[in-house]
Formats: structure tokens, sequence, C-alpha cells
């Protein structure tokens, strides 16, 4: 489990605790050294065959005479090294090598539920996307080279039309650092800034979700929806996430005692009420809130690629008495109270001590304490997540 009030140097000596009540949604944050002789896992030409391939979301953006330009993935040739002001691009690394994973996890004393990614840009002498804002949250480690950031907490962020990119058109500077391997830059949301290669370069970004409020509304009210479609019994077969029970809505509408109209088209102000009162009657409340959240936030990326591991125990008579189970690097799985979300999915099996251990530490030592006390219908649902490449079983 993560220690809240434990110093980090990944965070310049701050705790946790202490980090998310001074910086978090607040103001930027540099650390220098934030991983002291930091060498990524990836190299330059590691990430130059990353975003040629078809399953990784990637883009190319570079500068010249005429303006900016950028180019969608995959990116089968990527200008030379020698060639300046360009940069690409690579989305969600962390789906593609362990090691950039495990570099995320270093960053989890911040819910699962608004950690999103690691991206990861490389570029020549000059490159960079220009001026801009981001809406999220954002860590920019220094892994090869070094880059100069500019930032501005400035409020004006109008952005230069009719270009590829989102540009600031009027960005002023209020602060500048040179970021060289294993210091890092923390920015939240709305702060401008620009960051331009020095030389060969790259840099590693961990992002945050930032849900709109007409997201979060839309998916509660989808969620919503199932409830009132699973009264009138319309569901069938086709959800793999069964509705939380909902209020009874097969009642139809009646209006005795209704008088006469002089005017028939006019909508009935009774009917009106009636509407209104049917909505009335669907709980918004957190139970809502923790399903649609749970499902919504565990949903794997489309480039997820889940493959089972070459060793499968049979759970029939428990867990293996050595050995550790993992979740895979794309799974996601989160839980509020008893209740278990993975992959997008209502788990059948409730969020016990050891799943929810599981779940904060994303490894479970098999020969613990809470691995030793699975019950059948949890054994049930870690074999089927073995074989689905959710879990692994490490010997």
């Amino acid at each position: 489990m993560i220690n809240t009030d434990h110093p980090l140097a990944l965070l310049g000596g701050l705790t946790p605790r202490a980090f998310m009540r001074r910086y978090w949604q607040r103001k930027p944050l540099l650390v220098r050294q934030a991983i002291p002789g930091f060498v990524p896992s990836l190299s330059i030409a590691d990430i130059r065959q990353l975003v040629r391939r078809e399953e990784v979301e990637s883009r190319l953006i570079w500068r010249d005479t005429k303006g900016w330009h950028m180019k969608n993935g995959p990116i089968a040739r990527l200008p030379a090294a020698s060639r300046p002001n360009w940069t690409a691009l690579a989305q969600s690394v962390d789906l593609h090598d362990d090691a950039t994973a495990a570099l995320m996890q270093r960053f989890r004393f911040i819910a699962d539920a608004r950690l999103d990614d690691i991206m990861i840009s490389i570029a020549s002498e000059g490159g960079g996307v220009g001026p801009h804002f981001d809406s999220y949250d954002v860590f920019l480690l220094q892994g090869h080279g070094r880059r100069r950031w500019r930032i501005s907490q400035q409020k004006d962020l109008s952005l230069e039309p009719g270009l590829p990119l989102k540009i600031l058109s009027r960005f002023q500077a209020e602060e500048e650092y040179v970021l060289e391997p294993g210091d890092m830059l923390y920015l939240p949301p709305h702060v401008a800034h620009d960051g331009v290669a020095l030389d060969d370069c790259m840099t590693i970004s961990i992002g945050f979700r930032a849900p709109t409020q007409a997201t979060l509304a839309c998916g509660m009210l989808e969620a919503a929806n199932d409830q009132v479609m699973a009264a009138l019994g319309d569901l069938g077969g086709i959800y793999a996430n069964p509705a939380l029970p909902g209020p009874a809505l097969s009642a139809t509408y009646k209006d005795p005692g209704e008088p006469a109209t002089a005017a028939p088209a006019e909508l009935p102000q009774r009917l009106i009420d009636a509407t209104l009162e049917s909505v009335r009657k669907i709980r918004f409340d957190e139970s809502l809130a923790a399903q649609f959240l749970g499902i919504w936030l565990t949903e794997p990326s489309d480039n997820a690629l889940f493959e089972p591991g070459e060793s499968i125990p049979d759970l029939a008579n428990g867990i293996p008495p050595c050995g550790r189970i993992d979740l895979d690097r794309c799974t996601r799985m989160m839980y509020r109270g008893r209740r278990l979300f993975i992959n997008g999915e209502a788990a059948a099996v409730p969020a016990s001590a050891a799943l929810r251990l599981l779940a904060d530490t994303r490894t479970l030592d098999c020969s613990a304490g809470p691995a030793r006390r699975f019950k059948a219908r949890e054994l049930e649902a870690l074999a089927q997540w073995l074989e689905d490449g959710w879990v692994h079983y490490i010997v």
C-alpha cells in the first residue's frame, strides 16, 4: 500500500499528501533529478519503430517556412535526426511496454480513476508542438537529451485560427527551465507551456483523465437508461453488465377527469407533469454513479492487447502455494465498497479484501494470507481472467 506521508524523490522530497495539498491542480512544480540517473526503458530508436505500428496511436508534427504541419500515424518513415524542427509522439506507450507501465505505477498516489496514460515524444533540435495548454494535469519527465520549457499562467488562452494544432496566439512566457534526463516538471490544467528540444530529445508525459461535466452527465443518463430498460424487461442478454435495480415504471399514463379541450394541438399539462414525475422516480445516487464510473473508467483502450500467460495453474483446489498473481499491464481494476470492476465489466464477485489488495498493488503473493482465503466464486473469476490474459501467474 502507498504511504502518503513518506517523502519521495519523485516529488522533490515532498510527501504525496503535501504535493496534493500544495501543488495538485494549483501551481507548477519543477523537480530536479526526480529519478536520479534515469534511463528510459525504450530508446529513441524504439519509439521510431513504435510509431510505425498500426495499433499505436501516433502523430508527426513539424514546422517549416510554410507553418505548422501534422500527420497522424502509423508513420512508416520519420525524418532524419539531423533535420531540425520535428517531433513524433506515441500515445499510450504503457500498453505496449512493461517497464513504461511500471513507471506509470509510480504516480499512483493519485487515484487510478484519474491516471490515464504515458505519451512519449521524440524530437530533433528545435522540435516541439508549439505553445499550448492542456485541460488535464501532466508530469513531463525528461528521458533523453535536453528540452527547454517556457511556461505561463496567463489568462489569455485564445488559439491561432486555421492550424492543425491548438497553438496559443499570444503566448507570453513567465518562467523558463531546461530539463535534463531525470528532471521533471508538473503542470496543472490550463498552464500555458512551450517545450523545444535543444538536441536529440525524448520526453515522457504522464497524463491524467479530466472528464467534462457533459461526459459525466451523459454517462449517468445512460446508466439510468439501463435501469429504465431493465424495468421494461427490454435488456435481454445483450448487456454484459446487469443494470442496477430501478423503480417500477411499467404503469401506463392515465388522465381521468381531463376536461374537453378547445385547443387539441396543445400539449396537456397533466402529461407534462406525469413525464416529470416518472423521471423523478429514477435514483441518481452514489450507487448509480459507481456503476457508471467503475465500468467506464476500467474500459480497456482500443489498442489494449491481452494474451494469456504461458503458465496457467488449475485453481480448482485453490491458489498455488507459491508464486504471485499480477494484473496485465493493460488491465484496469477498481472497486467501490464491495463492488468490483475490471476491464469495463462489473465483476460477478464482490470486492473481497484479497481482490481489493490485488487492485491496489496490482500484484498478489500467492503464499500470503489474503490469497489463501479466496472463495470458490473468486477462484472461478480468477481462472477466467487468467484465460483471458487479464491477470498472469508468475512462478
